[in-house]
Order: C-alpha cells, then structure tokens, then sequence
C-alpha cells in the first residue's frame, strides 16, 4: 500500500462489531512511521452497543478525500481504492520530477 501521499486518516469504529475488522485492518497496514512522516492519524473508538456504522475517511496531498463506510467494503477493496489514487499522484511526481 502506497501511504507517502496521504495526509490525513481518521477511522471511527466499535472494536467488538465485526463490521469494525476493515478500519481495524488498515490501521495496522500503516507503517510505524507514519505519524513522523507527516500523517495526522485519528482513531475514535465508539462504545459497545453503539448503532453508528464504522467509517473511514482518508486526505491525500492533493486534497482529495476518500469516505469508506467500513459495512459496505472489505479491506481489500478499500486498499485498491486508495492505492489507484496513490499511483495516479506518483505518476504525477515522476512527471514533474
């Protein structure tokens, strides 16, 4: 996973549902760096018997933002998401390189 272009991630979920399991997942894809790199990372850890669905909400360099409702997405499918934007912005930086 390409996470040099992301600026901004905040997940929201109950750790108990088993809706929760792809913003679970992707926070342990980021590397041990990430919050020294410059990305803001945000976790909200809602109560046990909450009724609010889990989310996911990630900020690229350009400005983009990417809103993943972690009921409707498996984590393979939120990681090809945000990948296609990462190498979109690469070709970009090789270009202008």
């Amino acid at each position: 996973m390409i996470t040099k272009f992301m600026t901004e991630v905040t997940a929201k979920f109950n750790p108990f549902s088993t809706c929760a399991k792809p913003a679970r997942l992707f926070l342990t894809f980021l590397p041990p760096n990430a919050r020294a790199g410059g990305m803001a990372i945000t976790t909200t850890l809602l109560p046990r018997h909450s009724t609010e669905p889990s989310s996911l909400r990630v900020k690229f360099k350009d400005g983009k933002e990417l809103n993943f409702n972690c009921e409707k997405t498996n984590i393979k499918g939120l990681v090809e998401e945000l990948d296609r934007h990462s190498r979109q912005l690469q070709k970009t930086a090789d270009l202008t390189d």
